[in-house]
Order: C-alpha cells, then structure tokens, then sequence
C-alpha cells in the first residue's frame, strides 16, 4: 500500500487488527492469547477463528465496511469477538457504557449513526421508549430478547456462523480507516464520540515500553473505556496474551493473579490502597505480577512496590490522545503523571496559547509526528472538534505545571467535567436530569473530594416558589434515568445560584464552598446506589 512510503506509518500487521492478528495466528498459532472468568481459553488460531465467523454473521446482516455498530456488552467473550468481527470486516466498533440509560442513552444512539447492535439480554428493553435514531435491529445475547416496539429483535443465533473462510474487503484497510467510537464525558455539553482510527489505537498501546510478547495483561476496565480496549490492542500488537474479569475486585485480585499468570496491570483510583490495606501474607510475593501502572501516582505507590515487589509506572491519557505523558520504572516524583514519550509534542499554555514559565499552571496540548496517531474529532460535533483541534494542537481542557526536572503534575480540570470511580461525568448531564424534576428552578452540579479518591458528585439546586422538597424523592426520581455512577451523593438547597455580570453561574464559587453544614448527604441518610451487574446472575 501507498502509505508505506510514509515512514512515520506503522505497517498493517503492527497496527490493522485483522493483519495483527491473522499474522499471530499463523506465527504462534497455539498460543494462548485470552483466558476467560471461568477458566477457559482462546489461543490465536481459536481467536482467528472465532473472530472469521463472527464476521461471517455480522456480513450476513448486512454490516459493510466501515458501517457502525452498536455494541452493548459487558466485558466478556462475547464482547471480545464481537469487536474482533467488526474490525476484520472493516466495520466501526461503537461500545456503550453499560449504565447508559434515558436522554444519555438517546443522545450516544444518535452520535453512533447505527443501524445495527448487539445488545445483552438485560439492557436491551432500555431501549424501549427513546429515541433510537437510525437503530433498526439488534441481536440479543446472554439471554432470550424480548420484542421491543419498532425494532426488529434477532437471537444470539444470528451471530453464529458456519463458514470459517475469511471475507472479502471492498478495500484494504488502512491505518486511518475509523476503527471505533468511544463516548466520553462532554464539558460544557453532552457526552461526545470520540473518533479514533487504527494508528490511534495503536499508538496509544504501544506507549508503555516494558510490554512484550511474554506479558499477559488482566483486564479490568470495561471494554467501552479506552482504558479496556487498550491493553487488549497492545497484546495483539505483541503478540502477548489477555485474561479478562467482570470487574475489579479486591479480595480475589491475588488470587486471579496467580491463578491466570497476570504479569501486568493498570490499577486506578483507590484499587492499589484498597490491596494495601489488606493483612500482610507469607505469599505478597508470590505471583507473577511484574509490572503495575498506578494512575495517579500517589504516596502507596511505593508502598505497593516495596510490599509486593511489582515495578510501578505511571502515565497520563485521554481517551482523545495517545498517552503522551509516561514515566520510567519505579518515577520518585510522586504526584507526576510522568514525562512526554518520544514522537509526542507537550506544551503548558494559557488562554492565547502562550506557553508558561516553568512551575505554573496552564492547559496541556499536545500533538504527534505520526499522522492519525489521535482523534480525529467528535461524532456528529464539529464545533467540539475545532475548539479542540485549534491552532494544530489537541486541547486537553486540563491543567498541568511542570517541574525544572521536566515531570509533568496533574493539577484541576480547566473544564466542566467530574471524575468519579473511574468515570468522567458531564456536569452538564446531571444538572439536565436534575433540572426535569418538577420542582427545581434551578441547578449546578459540581465536584466534591471523596473520602477515597476522585471526587463525588454535588448538586446545588434553586427551588421554584412554593414547592417542597426532599432530596430522598429527587434521588429516586434520578434513579432510573441516570448512570448509577452520575446520581449526586450530596444535595444542597441555596435560595439562588450565584452568577456573573452575564448570567453564567459562578461554579467556582459552588466548589470552593464544599459540602456545607446544610448539605444533604445520601450515604449519611442510608441511600446506597449499586452498579447493576450485567450478566451476573442472582446478584
């Protein structure tokens, strides 16, 4: 192809999924390259293979080359050949986020522009009363389908095929092609699609250097955050193998470890304190865990080292970029993301784009010496697109300081968003839900510290003249409209919002103010509010 006369661009099997992995299957075709919750195992040629007749199915749906696709899946096999199908025809890989539900759910169809999905069998009649956009068919698994009104609903049958011959491709697929949309956090608006081709993924995976084909990776993020997606695409680049959970869990982590041979993971939030804070044990050092990336890098980190003798690093990513920051093993610098990586440009700058001095803060942007190696903008939203990708930089909308050293410290978020378990939350989201129950006039949603890590969720709302209220009864009005982990914790009544000479409320007043003596708290009144697990039966 033509572009290999472009030195910067990474050839088809280090880089196109179907190349990668038809070429690992025919060099190691016996290897393992997934292990399964329950202790099954596809090696490549079986990956291959599975893959092939997936994509059969999918093809005789009709699904083209690069047709999205809505794929609605908890982190399983499922999951993993699904996408694996769609991307060895070319097509867009478009995951949801399993809490997903009402105008949140309505909105990300929309972006997603498909007209087919693969849904699991507990989330599909969420589909029942929105507006599905171009949505027509979906397959239903883990389950049996129940109708649901103007769409046509097929079994997981349907995503079964015979014929093991690989299909054809209109075209080559090229390093550029859209490979997935992944839905983050808005700012000062809804969630956005995030437009990522196959170079961007890769370059994104390929950014840890102490990878390599012996590591097996745990997955523990879900496969429609980046952060699940990546690591699966860095094993298939080389050649290495994944093991996959439900999600994190702190009491079976070791025993996952030993039991599934993990050499590598990323631990977030509080997942390394929560281990930590388990009794010592004869067998800290008994596992294969090699190497550990601590996002962010706190003062546990070296404890988590010294303990269970696990090299640490650290980096800074968005689901927009390709880990621009990174850090080598074991970084003393606590609190830093790291250092830019080689073929990443880092800048600190202010409002005009000025760069600024040393130790103060400013906005980071960034850019890359290979083409396609980031975004290439949001779903069905220029205007997010090009205040982002301005003056040939990306806008990250988050606030950073550098050191004399040149280590780079996570420091606010310049934009609207909360970070929460995880989770980037849209201010703006919550305060639309909230702002529908019928006797609020007004509303803010701001971030709050957690007692653990990250922040949790605050609502400041404005009642209309006259009308009662208890906070109880706006949480479960929220209940079923709403991502569990965008539900406010705190709630707090203020005669009116505070606001700018131009009407704009003044956030950072809300912020600085905190919980307050008269906020309410849901977790002090007993309100718990659970993740509903998908797929888990009796839970």
């Amino acid at each position: 192809m033509t572009y290999h006369l472009d030195p910067r661009m990474p050839a088809a099997e280090a880089c196109i999924q179907r190349s990668m992995l038809e070429r690992w299957a025919s060099v190691q075709p016996d290897k393992v390259f997934a292990v399964f919750a329950d202790g099954s195992t596809w090696t490549y040629a079986q990956t291959l293979d599975v893959t092939i007749r997936t994509a059969n199915a999918l093809r005789a749906l009709g699904v083209k080359q690069g047709e999205r696709v809505m794929v609605w899946l908890p982190t399983s096999a499922d999951c993993l050949r699904v996408w694996f199908g769609l991307n060895y025809l070319g097509a867009v890989f478009v995951p949801l986020n399993l809490a997903y539900r009402g105008n949140l759910l309505q909105h990300a169809l929309k972006l997603s522009e498909a007209r087919l999905g693969v849904v699991h069998a507990d989330l599909h009649q969420r589909l029942g009363d929105i507006d599905r956009g171009q949505l027509q068919t979906i397959v239903v698994l883990g389950g049996e389908g129940q109708p649901v009104e103007g769409l046509e609903v097929l079994p997981d049958s349907s995503l079964q095929s015979t014929n093991a011959r690989a299909p054809e491709l209109e075209r080559e697929i090229a390093p550029w092609d859209l490979q997935s949309i992944i839905f983050t956090s808005g700012t000062t608006g809804p969630s956005k699609g995030v437009l990522s081709s196959y170079v961007h993924l890769h370059e994104m995976a390929k950014a840890a250097p102490f990878l390599d084909g012996d590591d097996r990776y745990l997955i523990t993020l879900p496969m429609f955050h980046s952060g699940g997606v990546m690591p699966v695409t860095a094993m298939l680049i080389h050649g290495g193998s994944i093991a996959i959970v439900e999600s994190f869990n702190t009491e079976n982590f070791w025993p996952t470890i030993r039991r599934a041979q993990i050499t590598t993971v990323i631990l977030l939030g509080v997942m390394g304190s929560f281990l930590l804070k388990r009794p010592p044990s004869d067998d800290d050092r008994n596992h294969t865990l090699r190497t550990c990336t601590y996002v962010p890098l706190n003062d546990t980190a070296p404890q988590f080292h010294e303990r269970f003798g696990t090299d640490i690093h650290t980096h800074f990513n968005m689901t927009e970029i390709s880990m621009p920051i990174v850090s080598q093993a074991n970084p003393t610098a606590l609190g830093s993301a790291g250092r830019p990586r080689d073929g990443v440009q880092v800048r600190l700058v202010d409002a005009n784009d000025c760069e600024v001095p040393v130790g103060t803060v400013g906005e980071m942007v960034v850019r890359t010496d290979c083409p396609w190696a980031m975004n290439h903008g949001y779903a069905g939203n220029p205007e997010a697109t090009a205040v982002a990708w301005r003056n040939g930089w990306f806008h990250t909308g988050d606030g950073f300081r550098m050191d004399a050293e040149g280590n780079f410290y996570f420091v606010d978020r310049l934009k609207d968003a909360i970070r929460r378990r995880g989770e980037n939350i849209s201010s703006f989201e919550v305060e639309s839900e909230v702002l529908a129950y019928p006797a609020i006039r007004e509303a803010a949603a701001v971030a709050v510290k957690s007692e653990v890590a990250e922040d949790e969720v605050m609502a400041i709302v404005a009642l209309k003249e006259g009308e009662a209220f208890d906070p109880a009864d706006l949480i479960e009005f929220l209940r079923p409209r709403m991502a569990h982990f965008m539900i406010p914790r705190y709630v707090r009544v203020v005669d009116g919002l505070p606001r700018t000479p131009t009407a704009k409320i003044e956030k950072v007043k809300l912020r600085e103010a905190g919980i307050t003596d008269d906020t309410w708290d849901r977790d002090r009144e007993g309100i718990k509010i659970k993740r509903e697990k998908i797929g888990v039966k009796g839970a």
